[in-house]
């Protein structure tokens, strides 16, 4: 697979705040675990209101938001949480803005706050986005070469979800793409890297280099 394309990252955290009580008295308090909770489920709607697909994006066509890290809210069972704090990770497809995604969740946050009576501080760990490289650019047509002479086989091109140096480039102005034979053990705990591609890989780079003009 050589890529051309990437989705825009968009990495939030959410605190939501209520009132910490004991669980015996859950009136003398507000559940902030409750709303944060209310608010994940309600975040679910971003699938639907940004659900245009691009076929560019083979493994994953859609956009994705999903909440992942969460954080721990009081250290004993008894006692009713006045502060909850969890994040999402949201996979842009490139013909979204991340700024009208933030304004949708932040709508979302609003009706949260009302309904629970809780309040909520959303804060941008990471927002960025790139314009993807056209399948025409003769790098893009170097690298397929290249892939086919040293590794013997046909290369798609494609985007992907995650995020490359490559989205800098494109942000300068330059068609960037990118390419390396990985064995698709990426974020699991046995991840590694192999000697062998890597070695496959600077081939397909000084093949790439030599048909230059």
């Amino acid at each position: 697979m050589i890529e051309i394309a990437e989705k825009n990252i968009l990495w939030l955290k959410f605190t939501t705040t209520g009132k910490q009580a004991h669980a015996s008295m859950p009136h003398k308090g507000n559940n902030a675990f409750v709303a944060g909770s209310a608010l994940v489920v309600a975040l679910r709607d971003l699938y639907k209101k940004f659900n245009k697909k691009d076929k560019l994006f083979k493994e994953n066509p859609f956009s994705s938001f999903e909440p992942t890290k969460k954080e721990a809210n009081v250290p004993n069972v008894n006692t009713i949480p006045g502060q909850d704090v969890f994040y999402m990770d949201s996979r842009v497809l490139p013909c979204y803005d991340n700024n009208k995604v933030m304004a949708e969740v932040k709508r979302i946050v609003k009706t949260i706050e009302k309904k629970y009576k809780v309040t909520v501080k959303v804060e941008i760990l990471i927002s960025e986005g790139s314009v993807p490289t056209s399948e025409k650019e003769d790098i893009v047509k170097l690298t397929e070469k290249a892939v086919r002479e040293v590794y013997h086989n046909k290369p798609t091109v494609q985007g992907i979800g995650g995020g490359t140096v490559a989205a800098y480039l494109r942000n300068a102005g330059l068609p960037a793409v990118v390419f390396s034979k990985l064995d698709e053990t990426m974020h699991q705990p046995n991840e590694y890297s192999s000697i062998k591609n890597t070695m496959g890989d600077a081939k397909v780079f000084v093949h790439v280099a030599m048909n230059l003009k």
